[in-house]
């Protein structure tokens, strides 16, 4: 069990690094769950882009899907530290993206 916060490494051409203004972040978790490291050479050669992970490389933390208005996933729960009117950056993220979709 994966429990309390946690670092990432984030990649420089990603939404996720956009999104958090920072190749360093933090997240908390909560979850017995990770990307099976066999999987992740074939889901990237699918499309699939994992430019958060761990410190050691070793586990994905954040994954999205270029080309995608706004396909984003963690492993962690923004939840945790977002607030009302300080919301996490995936879900200020989320809003903007479904407001310029709007238009």
């Amino acid at each position: 069990m994966r429990l309390g916060s946690y670092p990432a490494n984030l990649k420089k051409n990603s939404l996720i690094y956009k999104l958090y203004g920072s190749n360093k972040v933090t997240e908390r978790h909560r979850h017995r769950y990770e990307v099976n490291p066999e999987y992740v050479e074939k889901l990237e050669r699918c499309g699939l882009v994992f430019p958060g992970r761990s410190p050691d490389g070793v586990l994905m933390e954040f994954m999205e899907l270029p080309g995608h208005p706004y396909f984003v996933g963690t492993q962690a729960h923004p939840e945790f530290k977002s607030r009302p009117l300080r919301p996490a950056p995936m879900f200020d993220g989320l809003i903007k993206a479904a407001k310029k979709r709007k238009k």
